[in-house]
């Protein structure tokens, strides 16, 4: 909880973050040790960061370590995000993840749980979904 504090009281200070995206921990392969993280804890992260980075428009839900299917839990527990297709990712492959998705994959999972897939910006703009495929 101090961790979300500190941010909290940031994002009260500044109004500087569009976005939070708290990650899914796997120790494969990395100098740092420690406990993979379970999706139940995932969840409860992303649920308690819902509540209480209140003053953060957008949390995203993470996939790419993970996998497909929590992230669409992610979205039911308060996410409004789950980022997009990576194109060169290079972190977590090399620490051992082997997910995958294109696009017609990921909104295939965000309209599996009901939800309507938009293409946005960085600043979470709607996109013109032509203007994407280009």
């Amino acid at each position: 909880m101090r961790h979300l504090d500190v941010i909290r009281r940031l994002q009260d200070e500044t109004r500087g973050f569009t976005a939070f995206i708290p990650w899914y921990y796997v120790p494969f392969k990395t100098p740092l040790k420690g406990k993979e993280a379970t999706g139940l804890d995932y969840l409860r992260v992303l649920a308690i960061s819902r509540l209480y980075l209140d003053n953060i428009p957008h949390l995203q839900s993470s996939w790419l370590t993970p996998g497909l299917k929590l992230g669409q839990l992610g979205l039911m527990f308060g996410c409004d995000d789950m980022g997009g297709t990576i194109l060169e990712e290079k972190v977590v492959t090399l620490a051992g993840s082997t997910n995958t998705a294109n696009r017609a994959e990921l909104e295939r999972a965000i309209r599996q749980i009901g939800y309507t897939p938009v293409v946005r910006d960085t600043y979470f703009n709607r996109r013109d979904f032509a203007l994407a495929t280009a």
